[in-house]
Formats: structure tokens, C-alpha cells, sequence
């Protein structure tokens, strides 16, 4: 997101919105393989919507064409766009991955989120902290 913020401030619009459509196709591509994986690994789990497996093999086999398409022709778009998400591996790193976090680490991102949910009016059904449950 910060860095979002930065090349919105410093580039023009259209780069924008170049970097970000590689990233939806990328993760629209990384979804749709991820079904397609649940789908072989887990064939007996409910889904209330299942279609024929060549539906999404044949999606992926397009989504690849592009993708392929797009990182020979626009690299340098490509390569910002990764960079944009490998921003948020280390936030997932301490946020998600890291579980024995000090208290102070804590009270931090638990007061973001409670900023965070306040400036965007979200209403979470709960305000307080996950060690009081």
C-alpha cells in the first residue's frame, strides 16, 4: 500500500494502473490454480459451484499466454508490479507468520487495525485484543 502511495504521488496515472492489472492477472492466474489444485488434491470436499475442469485449464492456458505476452513486452511493468507484492512478505511476516510476538509488537499492529478499521468506517464485531479471549 505504501508503495502504492509513493509511485501514485511520483508517476502518472496510467503507470499506475499498468502496475496493478499485472498484479490482478497474477493473482487471477495463482487462483485459479489453486482451485484447479484443491480441485485434484481434495475431489470429495462441498462446493456449491462446480464446473467442468476444462473451464479453468483453458482460462489458465490464455491467462499464461498473456502473462507471457506481457512480461516480454513490458518487463520493466512487470518486474515494478512483482515488487509491489513481494512489499508485502514482510508484513505478512510479522503480522501472520511470526506467533511469539512481544506485547509492544502487539499493542502496535493491534492499534493500526483499530486506526485502519476507524478510517475506513469498517464495524469489526469486536474491539479487543486476541490474549483476552
Amino acid at each position: 500500500c505504501l508503495a502504492t502511495l509513493i509511485i501514485m504521488l511520483v508517476g502518472d496515472t496510467y503507470t499506475l494502473i499498468n502496475y496493478v492489472s499485472f498484479i490482478n492477472y497474477l493473482c487471477y492466474g495463482v487462483t485459479i490454480i489453486g482451485l484447479i489444485v484443491s480441485r485434484w488434491k481434495k475431489p470429495k470436499i462441498f462446493r456449491p459451484i462446480k464446473v467442468n475442469l476444462l473451464i479453468p485449464i483453458t482460462y489458465l492456458a490464455f491467462w499464461a499466454f498473456l502473462l507471457i505476452f506481457s512480461l516480454y513486452s513490458e518487463p520493466v511493468v512487470c518486474g515494478v508490479g512483482l515488487i509491489i507484492i513481494l512489499t508485502g512478505v514482510p508484513v505478512f511476516f510479522l503480522g501472520v507468520y511470526w506467533r511469539n510476538k512481544p506485547k509492544c509488537v502487539n499493542r502496535l499492529i493491534e492499534s493500526m487495525t483499530c486506526w485502519g478499521q476507524k478510517l475506513c468506517f469498517v464495524v469489526y464485531p469486536q474491539c479487543g485484543s486476541a490474549e483476552e479471549e
